[in-house]
Formats: C-alpha cells, structure tokens, sequence
C-alpha cells in the first residue's frame, strides 16, 4: 500500500513537472533593453513565399530567440477605400501565413502574423514598418518570375528601413515556394 502510494505520488509530480517545462526545443525569447522581444519581419505578397527565406528566418529566430512575423501584403486598389475587404487576398495569404505558423511553431518559435494594407506592395511594407518595432526584415529576390521583390523594392527599403535587412536570391534550380494551393518542394 505504501509503495503504492509512492508510486502515484512519484507519477503525480512528474506529470506536474511536464505540464511546467517548456516544449522540446524552445528557447526564452531574448529580451531588448525595453523588454520587448527580438521581431523578424518576413514581408510576402501574391500566393507563394520563398522556402529558402522561411528558412533563413526560422533559423535565425531559433538562434535569437526571436518573433518570427510573416506578413502578407494586400494591395488595395484606389476606388476602394483602405480598409475594404479583401476576399480574394486574404484566401491567398491565410493559408500561407497558416503554414509558416504551424512550420514555426514546431520549432518552438513564438509567430505574430499581420496583414498590411497598401495602395502598393511597398506602400503595405512602409506603412507595417513605421507602425512595427521590427529588428530585422528578411526578403527574397525576385528570380525568373519566382515570389519576391524586385530590385527597386529591395532598394527602396535597404535605403528606408531602420532594421537591418537579409535579402536572399534562391540558386538556379532552387524554386521551393510555400503556397495557398499546397507546399512545393520539402516543407
């Protein structure tokens, strides 16, 4: 009876313990002087999201710490006003911003997705950027009609933002994207 009792006491505090300990492979996130955590920006638009940009951000946020923040950008024609809805962009951009949360979050990588409404994609990223405290914005370069920016976007915001800024351009037969439709390549 007595061992009994030990036994359930020791099956007790160990599931005690578990249900306090973080989950495998997460990391606290590392703290900036005001307290606020490290954010890593990863600015998309259309319907796909370059892997090889996805990758370098988790890895870099599971190195720092950091919150990851993908963030879709919805253009928003003029004879509409800002704020309208958006169906069409936003049953492209749930879907991916979904998958770079569920991909994040197995890594133990804390997500803070957005959608930034613009007149144009830059205009999306300049106003999320002035309104965001972001550390750094990881973007890909356009390819051969693959997802990214083009070289004046990148311009534009290596010149206008004030974190530091990663731009990767995918090798030559690397066209892994995440989609709305489905994951290509080894997501």
């Amino acid at each position: 009876m007595v061992i009994a009792g030990i036994v359930l006491a020791a099956v007790l505090v160990g599931l005690a313990i578990g249900w306090w300990l973080p989950p495998r492979g997460y990391r606290p996130a590392i703290a900036r002087a005001g307290g606020d955590t490290r954010r890593i920006l990863l600015p998309f638009s259309g319907e796909a999201l370059s892997t090889r940009a996805l990758d370098a951000a988790i890895r870099l946020a599971l190195a720092e710490g950091a919150t990851l923040m993908p963030a879709y950008l919805a253009t928003v024609p003029r004879s509409l006003p800002l704020e309208a809805a958006l169906p069409q962009q936003a049953g492209r951009a749930l879907p991916v911003l979904e998958a770079v949360e569920q991909r994040a979050s197995r890594k133990g990588i804390a997500t803070d997705c957005r959608v930034s409404r613009g007149r144009t994609r830059r205009d999306a990223l300049r106003r999320l950027i002035a309104e965001e405290d972001i550390d750094r914005i990881i973007v890909a370069a356009r390819r051969n009609g693959d997802p990214g920016f083009a070289q004046d976007d990148i311009a534009w915001l290596l010149e206008s933002a004030q974190a530091e800024v990663l731009v990767l351009r995918p090798g030559p037969d690397d066209h892994r994207v995440v989609t709305a439709k489905a994951v290509r390549g080894h997501f």
